[in-house]
């Protein structure tokens, strides 16, 4: 028997409770019944956002909500600014580039965070600027970008958007909409909401919907003036992802039973139990500011990562994830992620170290299962 485990950043575990909910027999989304759920899904978003702005659910993927982010409120000849720190940064750059928008970056070397010296000087240099884009997590690199600094810098230019991929820092890291000024926000279904792929969420301030009033790119299927009419009347403008909404109602009672606050410590622990396990090892970790989403590592220069993820994969049944781009084959990402406690934490470190001794590397078998266990044994119970 092989029982598979999955510790990548995304697709993470869904709960059996919600793959239950997800099963049941599907009904029509133009009803009062599907509007009823649609309208206390919508309520709870607002509290994960810290919002009283609409959240506006969209079926597609993360990227989805990106590209729609962009395409309803800028416009070809726009200069903006990305921060490209990693494979997500690269992707606002390309969506931005493929509408003729200007863009600007600033380049950081994968696992590095941007400061806001770095985007208060470009902006005073570029007044002109229209939005400023980054992730607050990138997942490529595992680092966290310094989200509520960065919006108080723009949150009084009226002329500036701040746009934020949170599609591994929404519900991981608490997020303060409204509060720090984020004018955009979007993240997906299959990170920390516990969900299959092809949900997406997006938020704009009022300050962003203005914007949408002068955006001249053309959309259709993702034109949000169209999902917010209709999202206010519990419904979509088109066909919404019905069993991915219904599973979405029990992710949200189980972050409220939880307690929000108590989502975000749960990632911080594992994450930092993740980290000391890492580092008692001696293994140099990859972000200099890590998020609380995933941990990646660099791996001995003498194993394959390539390789060694497929194995883990294939023959153990533990998913983690490789490294993208120049990193590929030379880190791994190890997540905490979602639907994920303790003992999934101390499985990923555990098997970690059996399949490093497989793949011929030499560590003491437990030592860094017992630096996670110092950390976390304070936090069970």
């Amino acid at each position: 028997m092989l029982k598979k485990y999955l510790i990548a950043p995304g697709p993470t575990p869904v709960p059996e409770k919600v793959l239950l909910e997800m099963a049941k027999p599907v009904i029509h989304h133009r009803t009062s019944e599907f509007e009823a759920v649609f309208a206390e899904v919508a309520d709870g978003l607002k509290k994960v956002f810290n919002t009283k702005q609409d959240v506006l659910m969209l079926a597609g993927s993360g990227t989805a909500a990106m590209e729609a982010a962009v395409i309803n409120t800028l416009n070809p000849g726009d200069t903006v600014l990305v921060i490209n720190a990693g494979k997500f940064g690269q992707r606002w750059r390309d969506i931005c580039k493929t509408f003729d928008i200007n863009v600007s970056t600033i380049d950081m070397d994968w696992g590095c965070s941007v400061k806001p010296a770095q985007v208060e000087e470009f902006l005073i240099s570029y007044p002109e600027t229209k939005a400023v884009l980054l992730q607050g997590s990138e997942t490529s690199t595992t680092a966290y970008h310094p989200v509520e600094e960065i919006a108080k810098l723009i949150k009084p230019k009226d002329d500036t958007l701040f746009i934020v991929d949170g599609i591994t820092s929404i519900g991981v890291h608490e997020t303060k909409f409204d509060e720090w000024g984020i004018d955009i926000a979007v993240t997906g279904s299959q990170k920390a909401f516990m969900l299959p792929p092809g949900l997406s969420f997006i938020c704009l301030s009022e300050k962003a919907w203005k914007f949408v009033e002068e955006s001249t790119i053309p959309r259709y299927y993702l034109d949000l003036r169209k999902e917010k009419i209709a999202q206010a009347k519990a419904t979509t403008a088109y066909t919404p992802t019905l069993s991915l909404i219904n599973g979405l109602k029990v992710v949200l009672d189980m972050f409220f039973e939880e307690g929000l606050e108590n989502v975000y410590i749960r990632h911080a622990v594992n994450g930092e139990a993740t980290r000391a396990a890492l580092q008692a090892h001696g293994f140099k970790l990859l972000a200099e500011a890590p998020s609380n989403a995933a941990t990646g590592f660099y791996l001995p220069e003498s194993i394959d990562g390539g390789k060694f993820v497929k194995f883990m994969r294939e023959q153990i049944g533990v998913t983690y994830a490789g490294g993208q781009d120049h990193l590929k084959g030379k880190i791994m990402r190890i997540s905490h992620l979602g639907y994920h406690d303790t003992f999934d934490t101390i499985t990923g470190i555990s098997a970690l170290e059996m399949g490093l001794v497989k793949f011929g590397y030499d560590l003491e078998l437990g030592k860094g299962v017992a630096a996670a266990q110092k950390i976390l044994k304070d936090y069970i119970g």
